[in-house]
């Protein structure tokens, strides 16, 4: 007869090997339509200091440090983050930006360390430009893919995405 401790062990096993099953790779997207041209949007983007009007997790905690480093815009600009729980402390830089498309580097070094790709890319249509809002990277072992035993990527930070870019649709279309 197995014990309490026995069940818990094997849970816990059952949990690493179901974990083990996950794919190696995330990847989360977003869209919306703004009202606005690529310029416009890709202004809101390139600049990190116009982050703060529309990026979701600015608004999550209104007394978190930021740092601004490298160019004002575009590649090698630098912004870093430290905050509360909610928000955590990273670090992001421009590595490209393109007409259509501009790819930052996403550093997450607390709660958990990460580092992903973050691309935007504006697809313009007519008087308006569709923004796709993409981030993908590795799925490790500990804690990514253990964590998606019981949720996904797309389930934690989606709803974020969503807001920041009806954030952005408000901003880009003043």
């Amino acid at each position: 007869m197995l014990t309490f401790i026995g069940l818990v062990v094997l849970a816990i096993a059952a949990i690493f090997i179901l974990a083990l099953t996950k794919p190696n790779t995330f990847r989360v997207e977003r869209s919306i339509t703004i009202n606005a041209s690529p310029e416009k949007i890709a202004a809101l983007i390139n600049d990190f200091h116009q982050w703060n009007a529309w990026s979701p997790w600015a608004k999550l905690d209104p007394t978190m440090k930021t740092t601004y480093s490298g160019p004002a815009s575009g590649p090698g600009a630098v912004y870093e983050w430290e905050g509360s729980s909610k928000v955590g402390k990273g670090r992001m830089e421009i590595l490209s930006v393109e007409p259509q498309k501009t790819s930052i580097k996403l550093d997450f070094l607390k709660p958990f360390e990460g580092h992903n790709t973050a691309d935007f890319v504006l697809e313009p249509q007519g008087s308006s430009t569709q923004v796709n809002w993409i981030m993908y990277g590795p799925l490790n072992l500990i804690p990514g893919k253990l964590m998606s035993v019981f949720t996904t990527m797309d389930k934690m930070i989606g709803r974020d995405f969503d807001k920041g870019l009806v954030s952005m649709k408000i901003a880009a279309e003043r």
